[in-house]
């Protein structure tokens, strides 16, 4: 199940001067006919990185997913997106108009965002003690819930907000979290549907150049 959700690995290798995207390392490349038996070191087959996760295997995470349907499937660049925030058991925490949800599936190809950094012990053994007590707080209602102003996002960055605070961090707005944590990751996210949606129409996808942002954004935990 795991595997279907996160879709193909896809792969790129060199030749013809072009970079080619595809699910196999074929015989003979798709744009010459040659056979490629033998390749230079240059031309060897790499995993493109897949900017996918299973979120119930991400622990005190921030997660992005479509509203509706999957990012590699249905999602057409300007379709909702839904967010939430996983304890240390892989339950996704999200506000919806039936208030606070605590999905144990359906979260299996999302975009994650770490928010503890490595060692913060102290901060993850609380932690799900902290997402049940913020959750089950007034503001988080059903009745409360406004689909433009407070919403699943509202909910997120609140909480995280929270845990800054309590870390004595400076807290961030809604842009600043957006701009920092989010868009280079759905930038990247983007790329890759585009190259893993032409490479399962034509059975393979050519390019002149190789295109590095496909790679995961530099970057650690939030926290």
């Amino acid at each position: 199940m795991q595997h279907a959700e996160a879709g193909k690995p896809l792969i790129k290798f060199n030749h013809c001067k072009k970079c080619i995207y595809s699910f196999s390392v074929p015989r003979c490349c798709p744009l010459c006919r040659q056979d490629m038996g033998s390749r230079r070191l240059e031309e060897a087959p790499v995993s493109i990185a897949n900017p996918f996760t299973n979120g119930h295997q991400e622990k005190c995470s921030f997660l992005l997913r479509p509203t509706q349907g999957t990012f590699l499937r249905e999602y057409d660049g300007r379709s909702d997106l839904h967010v939430g925030i996983t304890n240390t058991n892989g339950v996704v925490y999200n506000y919806t108009a039936h208030g606070v949800q605590r999905d144990e599936a359906g979260w299996e190809q999302s975009v994650s965002i770490p928010l503890l950094q490595p060692g913060m012990f102290g901060l993850r053994d609380q932690w799900d003690k902290y997402l049940e007590d913020f959750s089950t707080t007034g503001a988080w209602l059903p009745h409360r819930y406004e689909e433009d102003h407070h919403n699943c996002y509202s909910y997120t960055l609140t909480f995280i907000n929270c845990i800054l605070t309590t870390e004595g961090r400076e807290q961030l707005d809604k842009n600043e979290f957006t701009e920092k944590y989010v868009v280079p990751r759905t930038r990247t996210a983007s790329k890759y549907i585009a190259l893993y949606r032409a490479a399962e129409e034509h059975g393979f996808y050519a390019v002149d150049h190789p295109d590095e942002e496909t790679s995961p954004p530099p970057g650690g935990a939030l926290c």
